[in-house]
């Protein structure tokens, strides 16, 4: 419903502003009235560098391919795939060949006006999983992108949101990773949440991500950045009590930039950052961060960006049902009453954690072949699999076309994620506490494809992907028995996509 009045606010705006262009009437200047002085960025003076080089605090990275001409379209497309996947339950130490199928559907549209830019990609359809006990999954993506703009600035309102049964860091089929119009290419990797960075199962979930950036030239050579952020991760079909039982989060996130242009390509920054968290299991803490950053920028081939600096973490306390099998003796926990009456086991924290936080960006087009390498170290939600985790997410993903119809891609991601709070549960319940009873996991995939063009409608491409999913050995210490810790998965995939001429709309 909130996507839904922002869309259509959106498209009140645009059309405002499109009557206005239409209706405005032309106007000659009079002599008579004395000429105003022209401002700093007035259109008698060359623009400032920082148009084409955005600050480097903001969520927008400049276009490595800065002649293509902008269009207004509508874009519609329909894709089909056949997988086979090695463990299409995603089970720590699963086996066993499936296949998977899935048939989506997309609208792709881009509305240009004089002041407003409008994108708004869809992505839907279903994924057969031929294995008992999963069957049919439903599969919705959506990205909303407005851009409104003036002479010195401009104001930003995107949106990501994302239904389906696994992870969108490496999913296994890469046809349905998340996009997000805007959102996809900003280098924040899940700074703002609305992601996971790592899947356990097939478990539908709700992942969504509204984004609010405005950016506000002060000089031709210095300007100032704000961002809002609010990201949540729900799971659907949940079961509490068991190890399936993952931890839904809420992120409010929120970043302030003063960017000055250095030099002909490039450019400084200094930045505050905010970011706190919410847990379902009644967890909270949040932290502050303050960055350096540089960015070295050569417009159409090299876009380079590193920040550092401090983070604070400040834990205020822990909250988790109380139970019959808990131990209420676990220091420091006490058992409690909620306003509402029910007790808990209440874990006092007043902890200030100081680490640091960090990201670094390279995006370079060779003559045939473009290279993007993304690293970031912030505190995340945890990915379902705990209240907060400290991780560093790398990803390098590159293409290459090999001849007029024939191209190459191939992606590598890798996240590490240590746990930002303890394991409150006794060790007796620790099999059912809500998320994962591990200290560290990591994840990692790696994929190729190869893509062959047949006429100017229909592409069909081959892919391979491995991904991988570990636990430290802390994990196997509530179990009794044998103990697997990693879940292992090849997919091979083949599909064809359908993309006719897009529809002019100017």
């Amino acid at each position: 419903m909130g996507f839904v009045m922002v869309l259509a606010l959106a498209l009140s705006a645009a059309w405002g502003q499109d009557s206005s262009s239409q209706q405005e009437p032309a106007t000659t200047p009079d002599s008579s009235q004395p000429q105003q002085p022209v401002p700093a960025n007035g259109p008698d003076n060359p623009v400032p560098p920082i148009i084409e080089n955005p600050p480097i605090s903001g969520l927008d990275l400049p276009n490595l391919e800065p002649h293509a001409a902008p269009l207004s379209y509508l874009q519609l497309g329909a894709h089909g795939s056949e997988s086979v996947d090695s463990n299409v339950q995603d089970s720590l130490g699963g086996s066993g060949t499936h296949s998977v199928s899935f048939a989506l559907g997309s609208v792709d549209l881009q509305h240009l006006w004089r002041n407003y830019d409008l994108a708004l990609d869809y992505l839907g359809g279903v994924g057969y999983y031929n294995a008992r006990g999963i069957g049919l999954k439903q599969i919705e993506e959506l990205g909303l992108d407005q851009q409104i703009t003036w002479k010195r600035g401009k104001l930003g309102i995107r949106d990501a949101f994302s239904y389906q049964p696994e992870g969108t860091f490496g999913s296994a089929y890469g046809a349905v990773g998340l996009t997000g119009a805007g959102l996809s290419s900003t280098g924040l990797l899940g700074f703002n949440g609305g992601t996971v960075f790592g899947a356990l199962g097939q478990v539908p979930r709700i992942m969504n991500l509204s984004v609010v950036d405005l950016v506000e030239n002060l000089t031709p050579k210095s300007s100032l950045t704000v961002t809002g952020g609010y990201g949540l991760v729900h799971f659907l079909d949940n079961q509490p009590g068991t190890r399936n039982s993952f931890i839904g989060s809420n992120e409010v996130s929120g970043e302030a930039g003063y960017n000055r242009v250095l030099g002909r390509h490039n450019q400084g920054a200094i930045v505050y950052a905010y970011q706190g968290f919410q847990f379902s299991t009644g967890t909270n803490f949040y932290s502050h961060i303050i960055q350096l950053m540089w960015g070295h920028r050569i417009t159409g081939r090299m876009d380079f960006l590193v920040g550092a600096g401090p983070q604070f973490t400040q834990i205020n306390h822990l909250l988790l049902p109380a139970t019959a099998s808990q131990n209420p003796t676990v220091p420091p926990c006490v058992f409690g009453a909620t306003s509402q009456g029910n007790p808990e086991l209440v874990c006092p924290q007043n902890d200030l954690r100081i680490s640091a936080a960090g990201r670094a960006v390279l995006r370079y087009r060779f003559p045939k072949t473009s290279l993007d390498l993304t690293y970031a170290h912030y505190i995340t939600s945890g990915s379902g699999f705990f209240a907060g985790a400290e991780s560093d997410i790398a990803q390098l993903s590159a293409s290459r076309p090999l001849t007029r119809v024939w191209s190459l891609g191939s992606d590598i991601g890798f996240s590490r994620n240590s746990r930002v709070l303890p394991i409150t549960c006794p060790a007796a319940s620790a099999a059912t506490c809500p998320g994962v009873s591990a200290n560290i996991y990591e994840y990692g995939f790696a994929g190729v494809s190869f893509h062959r063009k047949f006429g100017r409608t229909v592409h069909a491409f081959a892919s391979y992907q491995f991904n991988y999913l570990a636990f430290d050995d802390s994990y196997c210490q509530t179990f009794n028995g044998p103990c697997n810790r990693i879940a292992q998965r090849s997919v091979g995939t083949i599909g064809v996509d359908w993309t006719p001429r897009p529809i002019r709309l100017d």
